[in-house]
């Protein structure tokens, strides 16, 4: 017996190791994915860029903010030049459109696409979406292929998906895995977040790669991996769903930036404890604690108290939620809003209407500010609750707040040393003052002070 047992291994220790991996087994093909990589593979393209930042140096003084505004500590900023990698999708062969994450090309002035077959070329920026980090690129190309786009809302969980990309600058690379989880969001990656959750590796460069079915169709964008990025792929990473990616392509293509719109309500999580007191059988939802006046929310009948559990069908399960789902409809969307009103269910549509801002000229605060439009700014921010200023919405050339210094996007800070949110705070301290004030304004990542005479 011993003595057959050894023939044995030394008949498979003899055999070449390609016959243990035959090509078919009884005339039937093994299974590859390399038929479906041949079709898909040209369309994911590496994407190198480079860029410039800025960035702040404090001197080294004490930090605390008012000490350095009260002995007008100035900051010094500082211009680097960066560089990055990345992957992207054709999604449009015909026209160049090339889908990818708004990371990957945030500082860019160079972008340098190269396809699969080793061509290179230059490509322009058409849009980007700093909330759910999605940016539209385009490239001018013959013979370009594309990847057809999926129904990302049929996924299941257990469906498997190929990641391509391009990590760490390797080239391009494809790993395998399933859809681990669908709609991850409270992550804290981006300010709208819809996440496809996969097992299949991505790492650093992969962001703005495609995430496929095994049919080879767009199924999401590769865009983050969960804990430090050093580490590599732990087996959780992310990607945003294309039905997402591809209504804010559309947007970005026809506007060059998203318009979003909003629904006029505040509020804060369900607990168990208030539900309880709300006389409602729900552990999670969403409490109405504050409606706007004219908002959409207002005229569509929502009231302070209501408790929003369900919008358009999909649960509503804490202001994240309510957050995401404003965030991802276009202007004129109805959402129909499931909620419980004094113990009573109720269907409540709300329709999405754009954020209306209120705006003066300049020259109405200050001769010097002419030319200036400046909007009062009321903005819902998940973390810090509600935020009111004044941002400079645009500057006409020539105009006296031309050449007073100031430019669009500046955020006045403060005149004369006292805190400016609003009109009423400004026309109070306004008057009386004459003609002479100093006006605080932020810039980005630093302060000046502008002298008004």
């Amino acid at each position: 017996m011993k003595k057959l047992l050894v023939m044995f291994w030394l008949t498979l220790l003899s055999t070449p190791l390609a016959a243990a991996l035959p090509a078919a087994v009884d005339g039937q093909q093994l299974p590859s994915l390399a038929p479906m990589l041949e079709r898909t593979t040209p369309a994911v393209v590496n994407i190198a860029t480079r860029g410039k930042s800025r960035r702040i140096v404090e001197l080294p003084l004490p930090r605390d903010p008012l000490f350095r505004r009260f002995f007008d500590i100035p900051s010094i900023e500082r211009v680097q030049e960066t560089a990055s990698l990345g992957s992207g999708v054709i999604v449009d062969a015909e026209n160049g459109l090339i889908l990818t994450n708004y990371h990957v090309i945030k500082d860019a002035y160079e972008i340098n696409v190269t396809l699969t077959d080793g061509r290179q070329m230059q490509a322009e920026i058409i849009g980007r979406d700093p909330d759910t980090d999605v940016a539209v690129i385009q490239v001018e190309s013959d013979e370009l292929l594309d990847i057809p786009m999926a129904d990302s809302s049929a996924l299941r969980v257990g469906d498997f998906v190929v990641a391509i990309g391009n990590p760490f600058g390797l080239g391009q690379t494809v790993t395998s895995g399933i859809v681990s989880a669908l709609g991850r969001s409270g992550l804290g990656i981006e300010s709208i977040e819809d996440f496809i959750q996969t097992d299949a590796s991505i790492n650093l460069g992969n962001s703005g790669g495609a995430l496929v079915n095994l049919r080879g169709e767009l199924v999401g964008i590769n865009t983050a991996i969960y804990g430090a990025g050093a580490q590599g792929s732990i087996g959780i990473g992310f990607a945003i769903p294309i039905n997402m990616a591809r209504d804010i392509m559309r947007q970005l293509i026809d506007y060059g930036k998203v318009r979003r719109g909003r629904l006029g309500a505040q509020g804060q999580d369900l607990t168990a404890q208030l539900a309880q007191a709300f006389g409602i059988e729900r552990s999670s939802g969403f409490i109405v604690t504050q409606i706007e006046s004219g908002s959409p929310a207002y005229k569509a009948g929502l009231e302070v108290g209501d408790v929003i559990v369900a919008a358009n069908g999909k649960p509503i399960h804490s202001s994240r939620d309510m957050h995401n789902l404003v965030g991802l409809q276009r202007l004129g969307q109805t959402i129909e809003l499931l909620l419980f009103r004094d113990g009573a269910e109720i269907r409540l549509p709300v329709s999405i209407q754009p954020i209306e801002i209120n705006k003066i000229g300049g020259g109405a605060i200050h001769p010097r500010l002419a030319g200036a439009t400046i909007g009062e700014i009321h903005e819902q921010h998940l973390q810090r609750g509600r935020i009111d200023y004044l941002e400079i919405i645009k500057v006409d050339p020539d105009s006296n707040a031309d050449q007073s210094g100031f430019l669009a996007g500046d955020i006045i800070y403060s005149i004369n040393r006292q805190l400016t949110r609003n009109f009423d705070e400004v026309f109070a301290l306004v008057e009386g003052n004459g003609k002479s004030m100093i006006m605080n304004v932020q810039r980005g990542n630093r302060e000046l002070y502008i002298l008004l005479k």
